[in-house]
């Protein structure tokens, strides 16, 4: 077997949430030696289908860091190892003699990661790092709609996920700027900065927007999750108004029904037909629904209960779920791993018990010797250098070419002279593309094809999550390509995966929610299910794809080969679900379930709403449930219900209660924080339309490396000529292109 591309690679995990011991998964896969450094009481372990899968493959070191001796340990671990990672918040790291600048000082070739709840620049940094208390926090919970008026508990623990990502794609991006510096150093995330990604869509503010860029995305406006005849619900994607059945039973219906039904609900901007087709679907089975549109290449999916999909065959033929015999749950099904590169990744054992590497591990380590700082060049984004050609559309792909942007990379973006599908969503649209040029020119075309070779050949990584038979008609699939530029890397994200009966079919997020169980959850007990609306299928995959992209450029740089990488939306989304296993007898592990008033898990974990406001509480140590039952005397909602919001939030703090206020409407208040931009959450630029434009800033904190944030999202072919003239197209012939509408300048 070929060594796997981070064989050789030491890391150590000091981590207690599931971003940090996601991403040492992760690590772990792509062939890292992970260590995990647990105390005697590790309260993971008390959730063991969650620990089984974020462990599985590690090795067990047991130190406590209360202990000078057992800290000591530690440090000749990390003169060891090459990765750090840690979810303490800075005063915690300090107090465990773990502070960046001792580490920095100490160890110059290692690479740390913490991923806090806030970045370690900010006011709030040392704040309890618990997802639901910052989402709160933020004015998540009243991103997401909810069955009744007001903010939404939200049940999947999507910041931790979106973590994990930055954690291993920031970990990736400081190991290449090692191999050209020679030194380490932070490559720091946190969840606060994950549960921004998916805001990129809609936190966005222009000096003088458009009509189109001001109205944004109304979180009210209805999906198409539609209950069929036998009470399972069905979430459609754009019209199926051409599917034969609905075709028929429109025209059956006649304009004036259809028009009656239609205005029983708001206008939805992927189904024009929206109310009739919710009555039409209505009178069949959900499956023969979903057999009837996937036949007609309508995108759909059954909202299936969690745990279902691990008997899908599709997830199964692409390794999105693998065998594990635990040493503590028997034999299980699992999430596998989300993202394809060669060498492939290698699913790990079981999960460790508790300490069984402490003599092997501690036994074989040596005196720490001081290491010399060496002062190198001077110091560039982490990517500098890489050349990405961005062939992508919607969110996925193009997301992730937009955070390579952020590392540094030179990214072109192409897209059709008549524009990428998502830019009459304007606002979403720019949340994607920041950092890139913007070339317009058709694909496919043999007037164009030399434009298109040149690109080719000046790339470094081409990335796209079109259809591939769509991508080889264009003849920009990777064998096409590769033909021109044989180091080349090229990543490709999909709906399905690349393998089985589904591998070509159109897929977007909403549908994989669906699939993996979360619609159903976040719709709370016996209620119809929700979308979860901040897009994370599409997040996740391209995140995913973007930590293969990287792990390919580093084996590329290991042995001079390109190759085709990939991930998918529902590889990426099924991973998410691995608080759950399957057991060998068919039974899943269980798993808590949200309330039907979408307020929370349990009294312990939720909100409440107060006499003029919500609050969320988050009491999961059993001296701070106690503490909370004795104050409310069992009846929380009453007592709640009786106070204002901030005597609530007094009453808490002073009982040592974590709580914080449920804020709403925060989008201006986001951008108008001076805390949040001395965090570096904000980024600021001059586009060629908008005028100022405020935007979302930095996912990562690299300390001494920057990022590169200064560019605006590209207006439709703003660098054509730019771009096309410096790679040889004579301005005669790109002239001509404009004339015959093949490409298209700003």
């Amino acid at each position: 077997m070929s060594q796997a591309i981070l064989e050789g690679t030491r890391v150590i995990s000091l981590c207690s949430g599931i971003a940090g011991s996601a991403a040492g998964l992760q690590l772990g896969e792509a062939g890292a030696e992970v260590v995990m450094v647990e105390p005697p009481d590790n309260p993971a372990r008390k959730q063991p289908a969650l620990f089984a899968v974020l462990n599985r493959g590690k090795r067990s070191v047991v130190l406590s860091l209360e202990n000078t001796a057992d800290r000591q340990q530690l440090q000749q671990l990390l003169a060891s190892a090459d990765v750090l990672l840690h979810d303490f918040t800075p005063a915690q790291a300090q107090a465990h003699g773990l502070a960046d600048e001792q580490l920095a000082a100490d160890f110059p070739r290692l690479v740390i990661s913490a991923i806090g709840g806030w970045p370690q620049r900010h006011a709030l940094a040392n704040d309890i790092p618990h997802e639901t208390l910052i989402l709160a926090r933020l004015g998540l919970l009243d991103e997401q709609p909810a069955h009744r008026s007001g903010p939404a508990f939200i049940r999947m623990p999507f910041a931790n996920w979106l973590a994990c990502w930055l954690c291993v794609i920031g970990v990736m991006a400081r190991l290449l700027a090692r191999q050209r510096d020679g030194k380490g150093g932070i490559a720091h995330t946190s969840l606060a900065q994950a549960a921004l990604v998916p805001m990129t869509m809609h936190w966005n503010r222009a000096e003088t927007p458009t009509a189109a860029f001001a109205k944004g995305l109304d979180k009210h406006i209805p999906i198409p999750l539609h209950r069929c005849a036998d009470g399972h619900w069905l979430h459609v994607h754009y019209s199926p108004d051409k599917s034969p059945w609905m075709a028929a039973a429109l025209s059956e219906l006649g304009e004036t029904e259809v028009a009656r039904l239609n205005g029983l609900w708001p206008p939805s901007h992927v189904a024009p037909n929206f109310g009739a087709n919710r009555a039409i679907i209505a009178t069949r089975p959900a499956q023969e629904w979903v057999e009837h549109f996937w036949q007609h290449d309508v995108a759909a999916q059954i909202a299936a209960p969690f745990g279902d999909i691990y008997f899908d065959e599709q997830a199964r033929v692409n390794g999105y779920v693998v065998e594990v015999d635990d040493v503590q749950l028997g034999k299980t099904l699992q999430p596998g791993a989300a993202w394809k590169v060669h060498p492939p990744a290698r699913t790990g054992a079981s999960a460790p018990l508790m300490g069984e590497g402490n003599a092997a591990l501690l036994d074989a380590l040596v005196e720490i010797q001081p290491t010399q700082s060496q002062d190198g060049p001077a110091p560039l984004p982490p990517l500098h250098g890489l050349k990405v050609l961005d062939l992508g559309a919607y969110l996925a792909g193009p997301f992730a070419c937009m955070l390579l942007a952020d590392l540094g990379a030179e990214v072109i973006k192409v897209e059709a002279p008549k524009g990428d599908a998502m830019r009459r969503l304007e606002r979403i649209f720019s949340g994607t593309q920041r950092g890139k040029l913007g070339v317009a020119l058709q694909l496919g075309d043999r007037q164009t094809g030399p434009a298109v070779e040149a690109l080719a050949r000046w790339a470094d990584v081409v990335h796209h999550n079109m259809r591939l038979p769509a991508a080889r008609k264009l003849k920009v699939d990777y064998d096409s390509l590769k033909a021109l530029n044989p180091q080349l890397l090229y990543c490709h994200v999909s709906a399905y995966g690349a393998s089985g009966p589904r591998a070509d079919w159109p897929g977007f997020d909403q549908l994989m929610q669906a699939a993996c169980g979360w619609e159903v959850e976040q719709g709370g007990e016996g209620q119809a299910p929700m979308w979860l609306r901040f897009g994370v299928g599409d997040f996740f995959a391209g995140l995913s794809s973007l930590y293969a992209l990287l792990l390919g450029l580093y084996e590329r740089n290991r042995t001079g080969v390109g190759q085709m990488v990939s991930s998918s939306l529902l590889g990426a989304t099924l991973l998410s679900m691995s608080e759950a296993v399957m057991l060998e007898d068919g039974s899943l592990t269980p798993v808590a379930h949200m309330d039907a008033n979408q307020t929370g898990l349990s009294d312990d974990h939720r909100m409440y709403q107060c006499s003029d406001a919500w609050l969320v509480v988050v009491a999961l140590q059993e001296d701070e449930a106690l503490r909370l039952r004795t104050l409310t005397d069992g009846q929380p909602d009453a007592y709640f219900s009786g106070l204002s919001r901030q005597v609530a939030l007094d009453e808490l703090a002073r009982r040592r209660i974590p709580a914080q206020p449920v804020l709403e409407a925060q989008m201006d208040a986001f951008l108008d924080s001076p805390e949040h931009a001395a965090a570096g959450l904000h980024a600021h630029y001059g586009h060629e339309v908008y005028g100022d434009m405020q935007q979302i800033g930095a996912f990562w904190d690299f300390g001494d490396l920057p990022l590169s944030l200064h560019r605006p999202p590209p207006a439709l072919g703003q660098h054509t000529r730019q771009v096309l003239e410096s790679l040889g197209i004579a301005g005669s012939e790109l002239d001509h292109l404009v004339s015959t509408g093949l490409a298209a300048l700003s």
